[in-house]
């Protein structure tokens, strides 16, 4: 269970950091308003982290699931060269003169 934990925060913090800590301000406000007998402080941690919960999970149920397409083949070289061929070369043996 110790070694889960810590995997699963890092994972919610990678993929929605503002919301992670938002939830986590929420929680440790309800925590310190419980613990010290201030109901007001308890409300707001329960609010904030309730409010940012039921955001992230109508933001999740608002998205599209993504379209496939189709794969991109890489081609690194061109199929045909864009430049002219070069003419072949031949050497011209020069006759002596006599």
């Amino acid at each position: 269970m110790n070694a889960v934990l810590p995997r699963f925060l890092k994972s919610a913090y990678r993929k929605e950091p503002i919301i992670s800590v938002l939830i986590t301000m929420g929680v440790v406000d309800a925590l310190i308003g419980g613990l010290d007998d201030s109901w007001s402080l308890f409300a707001v941690g329960l609010g904030t982290a309730g409010f940012t919960l039921a955001f992230k999970l109508w933001r999740s149920s608002q998205q599209r699931p993504p379209i496939e397409e189709e794969p991109v083949v890489q081609h690194y070289l061109p199929s045909r060269s864009s430049s002219p061929t070069l003419p072949m070369l031949t050497v011209n043996k020069k006759k002596p003169r006599s």
